[in-house]
């Protein structure tokens, strides 16, 4: 849910001042977008046909492997997961990572309301069905996560495991939104966020590409370029516009993994360890040191491995 791994970070996307079932469409053979085939082999483009919409994806692994999707924040795209996409693929893994709501162009409602929760959680349901899954691994970051906590919680007969990265369980959320003053100095940059349309587009779009650690410049060109389309950023926002975090306190019975950041600048240390109270089921918390709040590519390698390892069913525990 955030700009950047850094506060000094969010200046570029956020501006200096701111201190922030239908079938699947067939599997193109060009590489994801926004990359040379070199760099992103082995993972292609699909789309994703539902009742909402056409929504865009990355996938990669044979068509018939234990399936995995990935959700992805902001201001990222599917292409976030690249790195874990490649590792799923080599360990026998159907992984498909889409844009998500408001992200995809097929996929852009007009109106906040049109991102409260509730519908990308319903978009996870449907593109399941469309992708034929009955039952999937569920992986989400930042407000994929946010997505996932609801998903796993509300669909678990569905979800065979999940992995949470950087945000934590939403009633832990919401419980340190209200209470711990760092949480609440850690989002405020969802105050500017949150600001009637056209103002932090304006800023936003004026700052040029985002700077995220860990992220190659020619990969935060292309999250900038996609975020440039016509009403895409405005969607992005909504996503903060719609949601208060409050209402989804469901716990979660399914395996979980959390994967947070000791320095991660936009979610503070209560939340995290509270999360524990809202996992039922097998969960470990594991809580990496030296890196920001984008791990799936900061840490890219150490979160496949977490990854691979909770998919496998090692290393869960209370």
């Amino acid at each position: 849910m955030s700009i950047s791994t850094s506060r000094r970070g969010i200046v570029k996307l956020a501006a200096a001042a701111l201190t922030g079932m239908a079938a699947v469409g067939v599997a193109g053979a060009a590489p994801a977008a926004g990359a040379p085939a070199g760099e992103r082999r082995g993972i292609s483009r699909i789309r994703i046909r539902t009742a909402a919409g056409t929504f865009d994806a990355v996938a990669a692994g044979p068509a018939y492997g234990r399936p995995v999707l990935l959700l992805h924040g902001f201001p990222e795209f599917g292409i976030e997961w690249e790195h874990q996409l490649r590792g799923l693929a080599a360990a026998g893994y159907r992984a498909v990572a889409p844009d998500q709501r408001g992200y995809s162009p097929g996929v852009r409602p007009v109106g906040d309301d049109k991102y409260r929760l509730d519908h990308p959680v319903a978009d996870v349901r449907a593109m399941a069905d469309a992708l034929g899954w009955r039952r999937f691994d569920l992986v989400g970051h930042d407000w994929g996560a946010a997505v996932g906590w609801i998903v796993a919680a509300r669909y678990a007969h569905r979800v065979r495991s999940f992995t949470a990265v950087s945000v934590p369980h939403l009633g832990a959320f919401a419980e340190a939104l209200r209470e711990d003053p760092v949480q609440q100095e850690a989002s405020k940059y969802m105050d500017t966020f949150r600001q009637p349309s056209p103002i932090p587009e304006n800023k936003i779009l004026a700052s040029g590409p985002p700077v995220l650690p860990g992220v190659s410049a020619q990969k935060c060109a292309e999250y900038f370029r996609r975020l440039c389309e016509p009403g895409a950023l405005t969607a992005a926002l909504n996503w903060y516009r719609a949601n208060d975090f409050q209402g989804y306190s469901q716990p979660v019975r399914v395996p979980t993994l959390f994967v947070a950041s000791m320095r991660d600048p936009f979610v503070a240390p209560s939340g995290v360890q509270a999360t524990r109270r809202w996992v039922t089921g097998p969960y470990r918390l594991v809580n990496l040191d030296g890196v920001g709040h984008n791990i799936p590519e900061q840490a890219a390698g150490t979160m496949t491995t977490l990854l691979l390892t909770h998919l496998t069913g090692g290393g869960s525990s209370r």
